[in-house]
C-alpha cells in the first residue's frame, strides 16, 4: 500500500540520512519513477525532503528534521525489545513478521532511544519453556489459529489425558493461550469455560454456526477463570519425603511447585509435598533411592507395590 511505502521511505531517510532513489526502489520493490512520485507526495504533506545531484547525491531530509513516528518513551521502547522466545511466534507462523515489525520500530525510534533498545534485545531473553519437558508433541496449531478467527463454532476430536480414544465436542472458541510453552484452546462448552490442550486435539472442523460467546466475556476473562480453577485445586495429600542433599537441587527444580515449605537442614533433607492424590507420589520413583517417602504409610505401601511389580517385570523378583 502507498501509505506503508511512504512511511518506509520516511523511516529510511531518518535512519540512513541520504539514500538514492535506485536503492529505495530496490528495497521497496517498485520503480524509480514511483519513488519520485512518493517523494513528491511526502513533500506535499509537509515533509522537508530534497534531492541532491551528483555522484554522492541522493534523497535526504533537511538537517534537524525528525519525527517520532511511534511516540514511544525510552522505557516503552526498551519494553518492546524484552522478547519472549520466538517459539510462540514461530508456532503461529509469525516469527518473520515479528522480526520485520521490530526492525520498523527500531527505525522509527528517536536516535537517543535506539542504543538502549538494541542493548536490551541482546542482553535480556525470556524463554517460557520449562526444563526437561521432553520433545514437543505434534500440535495442530495452524488449524486452531485459523479456526479461532473464523468466529464459528468448532467441532473437536479431543483426547483427554490418560485416555486412548478421542471424544467429540462442539465448542465456542475464545482464543489460544500459551502457558509455559504449552498451547491451550480456551472455549465455552455448554456455556461453561473449558481448557483444551492443543497437542491433544486430533481434529478440528469449523462449522457453519456462528460462535456463541457469553455476553461481555473475552479471552482474558475466560482464561482468568480457568487459571484460578487449576491453581486452586485442593491438595488431597500431604506427603513427607527425605531427599539426599546431592539431589535436592534437581528435586526442587522439578517438583518445586508442589513443595509446601522450605526443606530441613541436614542430609537427607526433609521436604513436605502437597499432591492432588496419593498415586501422584509415584513420580518420586524416578529418583530411585535418593528420595524416600516417610509418610503416610499408605503412600509407602503403594510405591513399594509399584517397585515390586517393576522388579518382577525385569526379572528381579
Amino acid at each position: 500500500m502507498k501509505s506503508d511505502r511512504l512511511l518506509s521511505i520516511l523511516l529510511l531517510l531518518q535512519t540512513r540520512g541520504r539514500v538514492t532513489a535506485t536503492e529505495l526502489a530496490e528495497r521497496l520493490d517498485v520503480s524509480v519513477r514511483t519513488i519520485y512520485r512518493d517523494i513528491e507526495s511526502l513533500s506535499t504533506a509537509g515533509v522537508p525532503v530534497y534531492a541532491e545531484r551528483g555522484r554522492h547525491g541522493g534523497l535526504a531530509l533537511l538537517p534537524g528534521f525528525r519525527t517520532d513516528v511511534t511516540g514511544l518513551t525510552a522505557d516503552e521502547a526498551r519494553a518492546l525489545f524484552v522478547l519472549a522466545s520466538r517459539s510462540a511466534h514461530a508456532d503461529l507462523g509469525l516469527d518473520g513478521a515479528l522480526g520485520s515489525a521490530l526492525r520498523k520500530v527500531m527505525a522509527a525510534l528517536p536516535a537517543p532511544h535506539r542504543p538502549a533498545a538494541e542493548a536490551t534485545s541482546r542482553r535480556i531473553l525470556v524463554d517460557p519453556v520449562r526444563w526437561l519437558t521432553g520433545p514437543p508433541a505434534e500440535v495442530r496449531l495452524d488449524e486452531l489459529n485459523a479456526a479461532v478467527f473464523a468466529d464459528r463454532r468448532l467441532r473437536l476430536r479431543y483426547r483427554h489425558g490418560g485416555e486412548s480414544e478421542p471424544k467429540t465436542y462442539t465448542v465456542d472458541p475464545y482464543g489460544l493461550v500459551a502457558k509455559a510453552g504449552v498451547w491451550y484452546l480456551v472455549a465455552d462448552r455448554r456455556a461453561r469455560p473449558q481448557l483444551f490442550r492443543a497437542d491433544r486435539v486430533a481434529a478440528v472442523k469449523v462449522t457453519e454456526e456462528p460462535v456463541r460467546h457469553r455476553a461481555g466475556v473475552e479471552l482474558a476473562d475466560a482464561w482468568e477463570v480457568l487459571r484460578r480453577q487449576v491453581e486452586r485445586r485442593p491438595a488431597e495429600f500431604r506427603v513427607t519425603v527425605a531427599v539426599r542433599r546431592a539431589r535436592l537441587g534437581m528435586f526442587l527444580r522439578l517438583l518445586g511447585h508442589q513443595v509446601a515449605g522450605p526443606p530441613s537442614d541436614g542430609d537427607p533433607a526433609t521436604v513436605e509435598l502437597l499432591l492432588q492424590e496419593g498415586r501422584a507420589a509415584r513420580q518420586l520413583l524416578s529418583f530411585g533411592p535418593d528420595v524416600e517417602v516417610l509418610r503416610p504409610e499408605s503412600v509407602r505401601e503403594d510405591l513399594a507395590g509399584v517397585a515390586r511389580r517393576t522388579a518382577e517385570l525385569y526379572g528381579g523378583g
